[in-house]
């Protein structure tokens, strides 16, 4: 029997019809307990939690685990065991406080261990303040936006996680029969991948390289095939559907089979390394192509579609400056008198824009007196130059970030940040600021831009599972400081911790992102020349796609991502056209889309927890029996996960997922 049988209406994912209205669950009249001791307490807890639990898991591996998920599966089960009453709202504000701890821990660990690397110590104050205030500049320039992306959009953009999360929230205050299916695909999910990551059953990331023709292939015109065989990362790809996984995934062919083996063809003949490689072309493999030179293609369209979708939507940029004048100054009629302003909706609520105003400008001098006292020196150019930087960057990059994270769950910050380490260092440079305190100068700005774009797009997708629900999002954008405040704290905390325990680079954390930024920047403050012209070719390319109709953000994305990400979402949209199609009656087809989201949410929740379980095993693991510990170095797995076996068994059990997914949704009565 169901509790409340609460269900999201049935336009809930789709664009509307002319004349046709959104109503969330919980409707506008209704006035649930939204910010209570109980959602507040628990929300500050996970921020802490989460925030050292990413940290090191960033930091080892290069990965960030999205905390929302956890965070609203946790939040469903506490509300759950100790019997709370109507938990749901409570559940979407603890989720929108902690969930803020990934996206902070996000922007510190690309940026910060790179100063270490580079022989520069940060202190806590420098790491606490350049988090916080990305964090705080995330939140204030998206609010503007808020509308266009969660309402006025509606069904145009997937919101492959908050789809996810907003399903397990939902499922968890109504249970019954959605509930159900919705556990049994997480436990599916997660048993899956934890036999991967945790027990090595069968390989992870399948490559035709682990093959004698493929190993061929590979050598002689560097073109490899790979997938990964995720559970959680092919649930994403169904939420995403076939449109924008297509798109997705040919920007990923055309980078590693067509560019790939383009410039071995061309440069095998080079015998020394070019540009700011350690290897000759000739000597390296397909992934080392891609990510010395075609992965930069891949930023330069990235930070192109961003500029387009500036200026595609310059119409909604004037209406939010002019709704902040309205609100201001007041909106007057014809003969000069100020118009009353209509209440507005419990549902559509945010930050007025006076207290957004005044925020932003509060925040802004505050990155100024940072960059002046804690950074410069008390140099005024200099600090006025970074400022500069950081609020044209976050501001422009914002809409880029909301967008990617509402069509393919994943926020290219680390692209994002790379280009404006690049910008930032060559203007530096070009009024005299070199050296350590350049390359200091230069992080930190990275550090704010890159917490402010991992903010708002971790924040559109609170805001949209809000929207569904039925929450305040005013309630969502005030508390959401909460979670940055702390999250910044630990971040500090955690990274001198961690560098004092292990350090970062070759024999410590090897925090992969923040190396390959310290490796751009260096040659950069002395001197040596950036890829210009790859980053021109991306957008070239990004222009010609908006000419031709395609979105240059995906594709771009697509490009920028590693190839075995992107086949297994593709596999998820194929799967997702094919259930959309398996009948001619719309009432069935409605529910087995539905029936097939929920599963691959699960698979996406599954996945995400046995993540944290697997990293914290690991850990416990390395403690104990010191560093290189492994799971599956424990039970003997170790060589057989190498193994061509592996890899054809790994093939086989990807397939039986595919065919899970499709004949689960399948299940609908008619």
């Amino acid at each position: 029997m169901e509790k409340n049988k609460l269900n999201l209406p049935e336009n809930a994912y789709r664009e509307l019809k002319d004349g046709e209205e959104y109503k969330p669950i919980i409707p506008d009249k209704t006035n649930f307990k939204e910010i209570t001791p109980w959602s507040v307490g628990w929300g500050m807890f996970y921020a802490v939690l989460f925030s050292a639990a990413t940290a090191y898991l960033g930091l080892k591996i290069g990965q960030v685990f999205e905390a929302a998920i956890p965070i609203a599966i946790l939040a469903v089960g506490a509300s759950t065991i100790f019997k709370r009453k109507n938990a749901l709202m409570e559940n979407v504000i603890i989720q929108s406080i902690g969930a803020g701890s990934g996206l902070i821990i996000a922007g510190a660990i690309v940026t910060i261990p790179g100063l270490y690397m580079l022989g520069i110590e940060a202190t806590f104050l420098q790491i606490f303040l350049a988090s916080l205030f990305g964090g705080f500049l995330g939140v204030l320039f998206l609010i503007p936006f808020r509308r266009y992306f969660v309402k006025e959009k509606h069904g145009e953009f997937p919101f492959p996680e908050a789809t996810a999360t907003t399903e397990i929230l939902i499922a968890g205050e109504s249970g019954g029969k959605h509930a159900k299916v919705l556990i049994k695909a997480l436990f599916i999910g997660g048993i899956y991948d934890f036999l991967i990551s945790g027990f090595g059953l069968w390989k992870e990331k399948i490559s035709s390289i682990g093959i004698p023709w493929g190993k061929k292939l590979a050598s002689s015109v560097k073109l490899e095939i790979s997938f990964l065989t995720s559970a959680a990362v092919m649930g994403l790809g169904y939420i995403i559907g076939l449109k924008y996984a297509l798109i997705i995934a040919a920007g990923s062919f055309l980078a590693w089979w067509v560019f790939v083996p383009a410039i071995f063809y061309i440069g095998q003949y080079i015998p020394e390394p070019i540009l700011s490689a350690e290897k000759a072309i000739s000597n390296m493999l397909p992934g080392e192509i891609f990510s010395e030179y075609v992965r930069h293609i891949g930023i330069g369209g990235i930070a192109a579609a961003g500029i387009i979708g500036v200026i595609k939507s310059r119409k909604i940029i004037y209406g939010a400056f002019k709704l902040a004048g309205n609100e201001i100054f007041g909106k007057k009629d014809n003969s000069g008198q100020k118009i009353q302003k209509k209440e507005e909706r419990r549902t559509q609520k945010d930050i007025s824009m006076k207290w957004n105003l005044t925020l932003l400008m509060g925040t802004i001098l505050g990155i100024f007196a940072f960059f002046l006292i804690l950074i410069l020196n008390g140099n005024f150019i200099y600090a006025l130059v970074g400022l500069a930087i950081v609020t044209i960057i976050s501001f422009l990059f914002t809409t880029v970030a909301a967008r990617a994270i509402a069509i393919v769950g994943t926020n290219p910050v680390s692209g994002m940040t790379l280009m404006t380490l690049i910008l930032t260092s060559v203007i530096l440079v070009s009024i005299g600021l070199k050296g350590k305190e350049g390359m200091l100068a230069a992080i930190l700005v990275g550090t704010v831009v890159c917490t402010a774009l991992a903010m708002a797009g971790g924040l559109i997708t609170d805001l949209k599972i809000g929207y569904w629900i039925g929450s305040t999002p005013r309630n969502q954008e005030r508390y959401k400081f909460i979670g940055i405040l702390l999250s910044a704290a630990v971040a500090g905390v955690v990274i001198l911790m961690l560098h004092e325990t292990y350090g970062f680079g070759p024999g410590g954390l090897e925090a992969p992102q923040a190396s390959a930024m310290a490796a751009v920047l260096k040659p950069l403050m002395t001197g040596q020349p950036a890829p210009w012209l790859l980053y021109l070719a991306g957008v070239m390319l990004a222009i010609i796609l908006e000419f031709i109709g395609v979105p240059p953000l995906a594709f771009a994305l697509g490009m920028y991502l590693p190839i075995y990400l992107n086949t297994p979402v593709l596999a998820g949209g194929i799967i997702a056209h094919l259930v959309a199609k398996s009948s001619k009656d719309e009432k069935i087809i409605t529910k087995r889309k539905e029936r097939g989201t929920l599963i691959a949410s699960g698979f996406i929740a599954g996945g995400a927890l046995m993540g944290v379980l697997a990293a914290l095993i690991i850990f416990i693991g390395q403690k104990v029996y010191g560093d290189g510990w492994t799971l599956i170095k424990a039970i003997g797995t170790d060589k057989w996960v190498e193994s061509s076996g592996a890899e054809i068994l790994g093939f086989i059990m990807f397939g039986l997922l595919l065919v899970y997914l499709y004949w689960d949704s399948k299940r609908v009565k008619e």
